[in-house]
C-alpha cells in the first residue's frame, strides 16, 4: 500500500467522526469542543496581554466602536459572547480575534488602515476566522495529519536513519500539501465573510480593496503563495473584488436600515 493510501486510511476514522459545515458551505474537520476552543482563545490573550503593553484612551475607544458595529451584524451565539478588546502598543501591523471573544488590534495596524471602513475590514476578517471555527478545523487537521504519519511509520516499519529520512520527506509534504493549503483556504473564507460582515454593519466594503493596496504598498518581500499561510495580496484582492457586487447590495441594505457606524479615528 502507497505511503498516500496509509496517511488516507490513518485519518479516515478520525474525519468520519467529526464533520461538520463551514458558513460557506465547506466541510470542516472539528474534533475540539466549542468549549475548549474559548479556554484555548482565553488563555491566548492573557498570554498576549503579558507579552506586549496595552493602549487605552482614544485608541481603544476607536476600536472597540468599530469591533462593537461588526459584532452586531454576527449571529445570536456570537454576537452575544462578552466581546473583550485590547490594543497592543506594537509597531507590527497585525491584529487577531480568537474563539471566546477575544479581539486584539496592534498600534502599528491603525496607519495601515486608514479610516474606519479599512479598520471593519481587518476587524471582521479576524472574527470571520472565529464564526467559521478555522481555529477547531486546523487543530484538528494537524492532529489528523499526525495520526497519520504515525500510522505510516508503524505499518511500513520505518526505523534507522533510511526511516527518519523518509518520515521527514513525508512530513514536508504534510506541511506543505496539507497544512498549508488549509490555511490559505481559511484566510480566503476569511476575506468572503469578512467582506459580508462588514457590509451588514455598515461598512463600505470598497475600503477592503483600499487596505490590502495599503498593505501593499508597507509590506516587504513576500515567500510565493504556494509557500506562506496566506495568499498573495494580488490573489487576495482580486478575491475581494470578486465579492464586491453582493458585498455592495448588503452594504446600501444597511444602509438604509440606518446602520451607518460613526467611530471617530484618533
Amino acid at each position: 500500500m502507497r505511503w498516500t493510501h496509509l496517511l488516507a486510511v490513518g485519518a479516515l476514522s478520525v474525519s468520519l467522526a467529526a464533520c461538520t459545515t463551514s458558513p460557506t458551505g465547506r466541510s470542516q474537520l472539528t474534533l475540539m469542543s466549542d468549549e475548549q476552543l474559548d479556554q484555548m482563545g482565553a488563555q491566548a490573550f492573557a498570554q498576549y496581554q503579558q507579552e506586549l503593553p496595552t493602549v487605552g484612551g482614544t485608541p481603544l475607544r476607536y476600536v472597540q466602536c468599530v469591533t462593537e458595529a461588526v459584532v452586531r451584524a454576527l449571529p445570536e451565539r456570537e454576537r452575544n459572547q462578552n466581546w473583550q478588546v485590547k490594543v497592543f502598543a506594537s509597531e507590527q501591523a497585525n491584529a487577531f480575534a480568537l474563539p471566546g471573544g477575544y479581539v486584539g488590534i496592534n498600534t502599528g495596524l491603525l496607519q495601515v488602515a486608514r479610516n474606519q471602513d479599512q479598520l471593519a475590514a481587518v476587524i471582521g476578517h479576524e472574527i470571520a476566522h472565529v464564526l467559521a471555527r478555522h481555529a477547531n478545523e486546523r487543530a484538528s487537521t494537524e492532529t489528523a495529519t499526525q495520526l497519520g504519519l504515525s500510522a505510516i511509520s508503524s505499518a511500513a516499519g520505518m526505523q534507522g536513519a533510511g526511516g527518519e529520512t523518509m518520515m521527514a520527506a513525508l512530513g514536508m509534504g504534510a506541511q506543505y500539501g496539507i497544512l498549508l493549503p488549509f490555511s490559505r483556504r481559511h484566510e480566503s473564507e476569511a476575506d468572503t465573510l469578512g467582506l459580508t460582515l462588514m457590509a451588514d454593519a455598515g461598512f463600505d466594503p470598497r475600503e477592503s480593496v483600499a487596505l490590502w493596496n495599503n498593505m501593499s504598498a508597507a509590506g516587504g518581500a513576500s515567500p510565493p503563495a504556494w509557500l506562506s499561510t496566506h495568499p498573495s495580496h494580488g490573489q487576495r484582492i482580486g478575491g475581494l473584488e470578486a465579492g464586491l457586487g453582493e458585498a455592495m447590495a448588503r452594504y446600501e441594505q444597511a444602509r438604509q436600515a440606518g446602520r451607518t457606524p460613526n467611530c471617530p479615528r484618533p
